[in-house]
């Protein structure tokens, strides 16, 4: 079935030194808040902004490092943009400051895992949440992931997840989803699979987002594709997919491209559906 209207954009503002495909770049606040203005020029309906990697092999900041890095962004950003803001914290109370500087969605990669009282304060914060699958922990999850059916063990993770969420608070409405596309999954056995059985994600019944812009395994089918930078061409594939999927969002670096992409897709199959 055609989606009533293609995926939002999600553009991602990391204010890291290490994330694998733009670490460093956006550090500062200055640089971090052009970014983040240029991404909502491009066409961005939400920026998610991050301030600790959670690439292969990342290790983890401190909870005042981490403050330090988004919170003065986030504010900026709040103060000139209507467009909502993510942020993309596992730290209860980075996602707490956040929401009092501006923020309006939490990106936990640990689903509400990651402290003893995160499902307490994502209900406390009434702000949406996106719960995601990681097998691991960032520093590990890449050493030998392992599934006997990866689609079915994602969607009952999550399930579970957005019940206990639900448990402890957090409104039905409140809640995405997001498969972890890389986190903890082969780059070719896994994540192919479950990108292309998406559809059983999205017949879970919540809002799902899909982050594969420059994912590694575009690179384990295209080898040329050596940095991350090169891998433009799979990113906008794999935005198209989750696209005819029905994911309600695309997590991307690659905004400007992504919004073309996507509009021509949509007006495509709406031209056929007429």
């Amino acid at each position: 079935m055609q989606p009533t209207r293609p995926p939002l954009v999600m553009g991602i503002v990391n204010v890291t030194p290490d994330s694998f495909s733009d670490g460093g770049r956006f550090l500062g606040r200055e640089a971090a808040l052009a970014h983040g203005r240029r991404l909502v020029a491009e066409g961005a309906d939400i920026l998610d902004v991050g301030g600790e990697s959670t690439r292969p092999g990342s290790e983890p900041v401190s909870e005042a490092e981490e403050l330090a890095r988004v919170v003065p962004v986030i504010e900026a950003l709040a103060a000139e943009t209507d467009r909502p803001i993510s942020i993309d914290t596992a730290k209860p109370a980075v996602a707490r400051a956040a929401v009092a500087a501006g923020a309006r969605i939490w990106n936990d990669v640990t689903a509400l895992r990651g402290a003893p009282d995160s499902l307490e304060v994502a209900a406390e914060l009434g702000c949406e949440v996106v719960l995601m699958h990681m097998q691991g922990e960032p520093r590990t999850m890449q050493a030998e992931p392992r599934y006997d059916d990866v689609v079915r063990e994602v969607a009952d993770f999550l399930a579970a997840r957005a019940e206990a969420a639900m448990a402890a608070g957090v409104g039905r409405e409140k809640i995405w989803l997001d498969p972890g596309v890389g986190f903890g999954k082969h780059m070719t056995r896994h994540n192919l699979p479950l990108m292309g059985r998406l559809s059983e994600i999205v017949a879970l019944g919540f809002p799902v987002l899909l982050g594969a812009s420059r994912k590694s395994f575009i690179s384990a089918l295209d080898p040329a594709a050596r940095g991350s930078d090169e891998r433009l061409g799979g990113s906008l594939a794999a935005a198209i997919a989750g696209a005819a999927s029905g994911v309600a969002a695309v997590r991307v670096h690659d905004v400007r491209e992504t919004v073309q992409a996507l509009k021509v897709w949509d007006a495509i199959a709406q031209a056929g559906a007429a």
